[in-house]
């Protein structure tokens, strides 16, 4: 079976988080995927560690957050690009790009800093999807209620 080319960049949903539409940079150097999170505060539900957090789904916008919760998964250690170690949240959420649907795992991150508010990393992309680092939005278009360029 063929496997769908992402470009280098691709609109991304996580219905789990109610998030409609995040601008995610495809990236085959992270082994993890991130989302970017503030305001991350670990709560239990019914005996389970969960975490209550809020995404600005915009690139450079910070007006429109979105609280989500989710069950954590793990809490580990995490090195970024520039070699910086820091404790992540880890959650599994559903992932949908274009028509495909699947599940998995993501660091939780402020990345407001970062050109991207999501990376979509190898281990996610596995075994599913080849990547053309020349095209953008090859599986995807944008939501209608996605705003914001890049």
């Amino acid at each position: 079976m063929a496997q769908t080319t992402l470009g280098w960049r691709e609109w991304v949903r996580l219905p789990d988080l109610g998030i409609d539409g995040i601008k995610a940079k495809i990236d085959t150097g992270a082994r993890s995927s991130s989302l970017n999170a503030v305001d991350i505060h670990p709560i239990d539900v019914d005996g389970e560690q969960w975490v209550e957090f809020k995404v600005y789904p915009v690139q450079h916008q910070t007006d429109h957050a979105v609280p989500c919760r989710a069950r954590v998964k793990d809490y580990r250690q995490v090195t970024d690009s520039g070699g910086h170690r820091s404790m992540r949240y880890v959650i599994e959420t559903t992932i949908t790009i274009g028509s495909e649907q699947f599940t998995a795992e993501m660091t939780l991150a402020d990345r407001s800093q970062m050109m991207f508010r999501m990376l979509l990393g190898r281990t996610a992309m596995k075994n599913r999807y080849t990547v053309d680092p020349g095209r953008s939005y090859c599986a995807s278009q944008k939501p209608p209620k996605a705003t914001g360029t890049i």
